[in-house]
């Protein structure tokens, strides 16, 4: 063997995204309470799986925004089905009066916005997901 093989040291490149989802129907449920319930929850999920959440805001009461960090191991697909099906249901059996809102029982709507971050800078997006409006 060649002594003087080169060794590559391989390091993970974590990828930023920033994702947005609403709660179905637009309605407007997100209180400031739920929106902290909320908060510990995604972090509990974040760290279970292996990702983090740099920044999680609720946006007038019917959005979120979500900037996370992950390894590309793990998909933009599987990181959105973490968080809104777990956080789904753990809302649901924390807050049962939501279901009295929402029509069969779906907290979020199916749909979702991703982009990584890359071409608009970190700063801007953290920016304006922290100053996305409420209305409480």
């Amino acid at each position: 063997m060649n002594d003087n093989l080169i060794h590559y040291r391989t390091s993970v490149c974590n990828i930023n995204y920033h994702m947005v989802w609403s709660v179905k129907y637009r309605r407007k449920i997100l209180t400031p309470e739920v929106e902290a319930y909320l908060k510990q929850l995604v972090q509990e999920i974040a760290q279970s799986k292996g990702f983090t959440v740099q920044l999680f805001e609720c946006g007038e009461q019917d959005h979120i925004h979500c900037f996370v960090t992950a390894p590309p191991k793990l998909s933009v697909t599987d990181i959105v089905k973490y968080l809104k099906g777990i956080t789904g249901r753990k809302l649901f059996e924390t807050y049962p009066d939501l279901k009295s809102k929402l029509w069969r029982g779906e907290l979020w709507n199916h749909s979702y916005y991703c982009e990584t971050i890359g071409s608009v800078s970190e700063e801007n997006i953290k920016r304006y997901i922290e100053h996305q409006s409420k209305l409480y």
